[in-house]
């Protein structure tokens, strides 16, 4: 008679067998589109893999690839891109955000292969000449700038958008705490937002599922979610759009460009590009420590919200470190409905490289500008 633990072995063996996915490498992949844009994250099957840990890894859907459910929720949220909400103007966009159209380089991610070998493609770097986001979120190109003096970004665009294919591994680029997870349709779908302490905030976009949930602690590297392409961006430019990660980089509750522009220390350990962590520990790595925040200016600033609603919910956050968080995520992702911008923190912190690319190294080799392929 076979014992319980025979029995949770085959349950084991059996749940990898079926949820394995492609890697998005394989020779082997299937071509039809059904099979191909519903890859789940590759080397599901290591040993001592637990069932509940091999579920989180089921084949996506294409609903929660472009993260379409609840759909009415996202209808609602897709009218404030649309038609802007109190204290939230309109997005903007017009004949110059087809430049953003991609499809030799979308079309191949979809069907979940790398359009250049091994190589995460950097589709839309930070714009260091905005436009003004009082006239609203710009996905225009009018006036543009990244931080090589070209043009591989749009007028609103405050991040890096990582282009990888469907189903790819995210990987947290430094140690920290899980702060919020939420799925805005309006505002980069799924997202994952992390505390790396000393003044510094990510952010991981257009994700299809997330595998971590708010109070985790999480590792160098460690595996954060699958990507996806949700969010409005998605549905308005299937399947010529460029499905990718888009990173956000927050200091002293600035958003910043992690890479160096004009003589500024690059935020990337790898030096002036990122590159995949190669899994060994840095005897100098400094532990990770959550980060402090000044309650007396935090409340200054909820109460000076604009937005009544918003106001309330900030406000009854009763953990600080957690309300000091949504703080800056309401102030970065809509800072119209604020004032002015303030330091949260208990100091300003330096810039100084402390992030990795966030996929892994058994999937990249490292990064390359599309605008130079």
């Amino acid at each position: 008679m076979p014992t319980h633990a025979t029995t949770d072995r085959r349950e084991d063996q059996a749940q990898r067998k079926n949820y394995l996915l492609f890697h998005p490498t394989c020779d082997t992949m299937r071509t039809t589109f059904t099979d191909c844009v519903s890859p789940t994250t590759p080397y599901v099957e290591r040993a001592g893999l637990k069932s509940t840990e091999v579920q989180k890894y089921e084949k996506l859907k294409f609903s929660e690839m472009m993260g379409l459910s609840p759909w009415r929720e996202r209808f609602r949220q897709a009218m404030i891109a649309l038609r802007g909400e109190e204290d939230v103007p309109p997005s903007r966009f017009g004949l110059s955000s087809l430049r953003q159209l991609r499809p030799r380089y979308g079309i191949p991610l979809w069907l979940g292969k790398q359009p250049v070998h091994r190589k995460v493609l950097l589709t839309n770097l930070w714009n260091h000449t905005q436009t003004p986001i009082e006239d609203g979120w710009s996905v225009k190109k009018t006036q543009v700038k990244d931080f090589r003096g070209r043009r591989l970004t749009y007028d609103s665009h405050n991040g890096t958008d990582f282009s990888i294919p469907i189903g790819t591994r995210v990987l947290t680029a430094a140690p920290g705490e899980v702060v919020s997870v939420m799925s805005e349709f309006n505002r980069g779908g799924l997202k994952v937002f992390i505390d790396h302490g000393e003044g510094l905030m990510t952010c991981y976009a257009h994700l299809a599922r997330n595998l971590v949930q708010v109070g985790d602690r999480v590792t160098r590297g460690q595996v954060i979610a699958l990507s996806g392409y949700s969010g409005l961006d998605s549905l308005v430019t299937f399947p010529f759009g460029v499905p990718h990660v888009h990173f956000n980089t927050w200091l002293n509750n600035e958003s910043i460009d992690p890479f160096a522009f004009q003589g500024e220390t690059s935020m990337w350990r790898g030096g002036g590009l990122p590159q995949p962590w190669d899994g060994e520990e840095e005897k100098d790595e400094v532990p990770f420590t959550p980060s402090h925040y000044n309650e007396d200016v935090l409340r200054e600033v909820i109460e000076a919200c604009k937005t009544p609603s918003v106001r309330e919910h900030l406000l009854a956050i009763e953990d600080l470190s957690l309300r000091a968080a949504q703080t800056i995520i309401q102030m970065n992702y809509y800072p119209t409905r604020f004032p002015k911008k303030y330091n949260l923190y208990d100091k300003t912190y330096l810039r100084s490289p402390r992030m990795d690319l966030p996929f892994s190294r058994e999937d990249f080799d490292g990064v390359a500008f599309v605008d130079e392929l």
